[in-house]
């Protein structure tokens, strides 16, 4: 037989209890109690009228629209320590009546726009021991008007959304305890008429800025209530942003300060006022003057000290505050950089360093040099489409005198030691008197029409231009970069000359090599011809002379050999030695001695011609370019 309360809620049409869990109807109300149930998800089953759900100590992960849907009369909701690290988008959205929600002890990182959206009458929220790292600015925004009591204590937060809790007005107590916040907004909670109590403790405030709030002390008598005000266990600086703070005289605090170094340990409300002291600005490095070409990337910089640290400010040559943009961007630390710099950028910057205890600013002088550019156009070549025209720098460049003036003679600009691939730029001082911050080099070269700037320091006379393309006509200018004779603060650029020269085309070393070994060959065989010659007059002498003597003509070789140009000789036959004949002793026409004097000299000099033919051209043709450094030495036999 079924139980009287069953059949109770039977015959009223009510849901039955979920099996794990108790349900008490008291008169018109019903509570659905399921804590430590060891549910893994809120019950289906749940009965839409229940005014209170216990779902504490249970192993829920994630909470969506369908767990609580069509409850309209749940006033309080206890989903503490759980597992829930998922809050769906408007889980709550039907619990319009709800006016506790407690959260506590689950593992949620994080809290969505929308996952607390519904309960627009809540009053208290509990998210106390959770894991929360970012609370999403509009997250409070359906119950502002109606909550009293928001708990965020042990969590990871170090942000929070100040301008939601700043607009609850009816809030009385706020639990930031055991964080991770650095820092509170000034007047964060300056709207908070009717708050009694805020837990700092144990965060990472170094100061508190005044609010409103915090000068109720502790007057029984003051109307509103006073405000209990928790800030132990953070490392406080005791300086003069907290003298207004040690002020409210709260002796049974036990606050402390970390620092300075000489207040640090101490016990807060026991400092006296006169300790709590801030040093001024002090502005200990700075940029002084910077040059920079147009278009390039301007660093300013400003290093400052001081208690508290000073806060950087730039202000441009217009007096207007520089702030972060898409060309310029100011850093904290002091460091102002311009991406990409124009003329309108020069002038004078002011570093303003500011704290509690006053400001102390540094200039620093910026100028743009302006960098001059050529005149050769965009132009892609010649009008037939071939190789391109001769270079044109130098029409620009007399153009740009005939517009300013003649250019100067001193310097005079030369190139030297011109090769196929580099050439020495050499100008004289100039005209005493007119400084020059740089020299600027421009060239280009029939080859391309692509015009190269060479930027030179103001102390060289010289610079030696590498990499030319062999082959090729250049025209060259050298200008002078020095400030603009009147007020303004643009560069003034002035032609110093201009020069024309070309490059010779490369030459193969082989080439040149065989080139002089030819001139030799030549000088050897005219030479050989004229001792040729001499050999057979002086030969026809001889015949001429000894037929008239006895008739018969005793000139007899017992050697001979053939001579190859370049080739080895052919080894002669071996034949008995036989005794040479006698020869008369004859005096020779030539005055040169006997005839055996005559044809050995003979002999003698048309050898050694064979021989050095041999050495130049079998030595040194034969051989081609590979062997260039032995043959050179036979060569220079040869010629000599």
């Amino acid at each position: 037989m079924a139980p009287p309360l069953l059949l109770l809620l039977l015959a009223s049409g009510a849901a039955a209890c979920p099996l794990p869990c108790v349900c008490q109807n008291l008169s018109e109300s019903l509570s659905t109690l399921c804590a430590h149930r060891g549910l893994l998800f809120v019950p289906p089953n749940v009965d839409r009228r229940t005014v209170e759900l216990r779902l504490a100590d249970n192993f829920i992960q994630a909470l969506g629209p369908p767990d609580f849907r069509n409850m309209t009369g749940l006033v309080d909701l206890t989903l503490s320590r759980n597992a829930i690290t998922r809050i769906g988008a408007r889980a709550f959205g039907d619990l319009e009546s709800l006016r506790s929600l407690h959260l506590d002890g689950n593992r949620l990182a994080e809290l969505g726009a929308g996952s607390l959206r519904g309960p627009v009458n809540l009053q208290h929220l509990i998210l106390s021991g959770n894991q929360l790292g970012r609370i999403a600015p509009g997250a409070f925004d359906d119950f502002l008007e109606s909550l009293e009591d928001l708990d965020l204590s042990y969590n990871n937060l170090r942000q929070v959304p100040w301008a939601g809790i700043g607009a609850m007005p009816v809030l009385h107590t706020l639990n930031l305890d055991h964080n991770l916040i650095d820092a509170l907004p000034p007047g964060a909670f300056a709207q908070l008429g009717q708050l009694s109590r805020l837990d700092l403790t144990s965060n990472r405030l170094a100061t508190l800025a005044p609010d409103p709030l915090f000068s109720r002390g502790r007057d029984a008598a003051a109307s509103p209530a006073p405000l209990v005000l928790s800030f132990s266990g953070n490392p406080l600086h005791c300086n003069c942003e907290l003298l207004w703070l040690r002020r409210l005289a709260r002796p049974d605090d036990l606050e402390t300060c970390a620092s300075p170094p000489g207040l640090a340990g101490r016990y807060f409300w026991a400092v006296p006022e006169a300790e709590f002291s801030c040093e001024p600005p002090l502005i200990a490095r700075h940029t002084q003057r910077l040059w920079v070409l147009e278009g390039q990337r301007a660093t300013l910089r400003c290093r400052a000290l001081g208690d508290p640290a000073p806060t950087m400010h730039w202000v441009g040559p217009d007096d207007r505050l520089v702030g972060n943009s898409s060309r310029a961007r100011a850093f904290p630390n002091g460091t102002l950089e311009l991406g990409v710099t124009g003329a309108g950028d020069a002038g004078a910057y002011t570093c303003i360093a500011t704290n509690p205890a006053g400001e102390a600013t540094a200039r620093v002088e910026l100028r743009v040099l302006a960098l001059p550019h050529g005149g050769n156009g965009n132009g892609s070549g010649s009008a037939d489409g071939g190789r391109p025209g001769p270079s044109d720098i130098a029409a620009s460049a007399r153009t740009a005198a005939e517009g300013e003036g003649t250019p100067e003679a001193e310097p005079s600009v030369q190139v030297t030691e011109v090769t196929a691939t580099s050439g020495l730029v050499s100008w004289g001082p100039g005209r005493p008197g007119e400084p020059v911050w740089m020299f600027q080099i421009q060239y280009n070269s029939s080859e391309d029409e692509t015009l190269i700037y060479r930027i030179v320091p103001a102390s060289s006379h010289h610079f030696l231009l590498r990499h030319l393309v062999p082959g090729a006509d250049y025209d060259l200018c050298l200008l002078a970069l020095s400030p603009a004779a009147g007020p303004s603060d643009l560069t003034a650029t002035r032609l110093l000359g201009c020069a024309h020269f070309a490059t010779p085309p490369a030459t193969p070393l082989c080439h040149a090599l065989q080139a002089h070994v030819l001139g030799g060959t030549l000088t050897v065989a005219v030479g050989g011809v004229l001792v040729a010659a001499l050999l057979v007059f002086t030969v026809a002498l001889l015949v001429r002379g000894r037929g008239a003597g006895n008739g018969r003509l005793p000139l007899k070789l017992s050697h001979v050999q053939s001579q190859t140009n370049g080739g080895p000789s052919p080894t002669p036959k071996s034949r008995p030695p036989r005794s040479p004949p006698p020869r008369p002793q004859r005096s020779c026409s030539l005055d040169l001695g006997d005839a055996g004097g005559c044809y050995g000299y003979a002999r003698r000099l048309g050898g050694a011609w064979a021989r050095r033919s041999h050495s130049v051209h079998g030595g040194l043709l034969a051989a081609g370019c590979r062997r260039v450094g032995g043959s050179a030495e036979r060569l220079e036999e040869s010629v000599v």
